[in-house]
């Protein structure tokens, strides 16, 4: 297994989490941005810059994704196109997206997409903070005992 990090949104809490997890399991991880971003040094984690575009880091990891790698994403869109090539993906948050529930995520966010652009103001997620953290660390932790033995 390897892991892909869309790091363009990747929230600073979140990095010496993975970067134990990373060095803990020896996992190969790719983080893919369109600016430098550091999660920490590690002869295990690969640093890509990708050129501008709302999409590149996106398109660039499901090209790279395998069956079984996990890739971390805020971007339900992403973790959709992944799933479908029957590899795993983690929120921020900690939500475990899955065959399962990816596609009602997906209709959510395309729905609160269609109610901004017809004009209405809808409140954007609660900022992100220890507790929602706390959430990642034991998702990503239970998914690595699991696929990682």
């Amino acid at each position: 297994m390897k892991i892909y990090i869309d790091g363009d949104a990747f929230p600073n809490l979140l990095k010496p989490i993975i970067l134990r997890q990373i060095e803990k399991y020896g996992i190969k991880t790719y983080v893919f941005a369109n600016k430098k971003i550091n999660i920490g040094k590690s002869k295990n984690i690969e640093y890509i810059i990708v050129d501008p575009g709302a999409d590149e880091a996106d398109n660039k990891i499901v090209q790279r994704v395998h069956s079984g790698d996990l890739v971390i994403t805020a971007d339900i869109p992403l973790a959709d196109r992944v799933i479908d090539k029957n590899a795993h993906a983690i929120d921020h948050r900690g939500e475990l997206y899955s065959k399962d529930n990816i596609k009602q995520y997906l209709a959510m966010r395309n729905l609160m997409e269609s109610i901004r652009e017809m004009g209405e103001i809808t409140q954007g997620p609660k900022p992100f903070g220890s507790k929602d953290a706390e959430l990642f660390a034991n998702q990503l932790n239970m998914f690595l005992q699991k696929y990682m033995r």
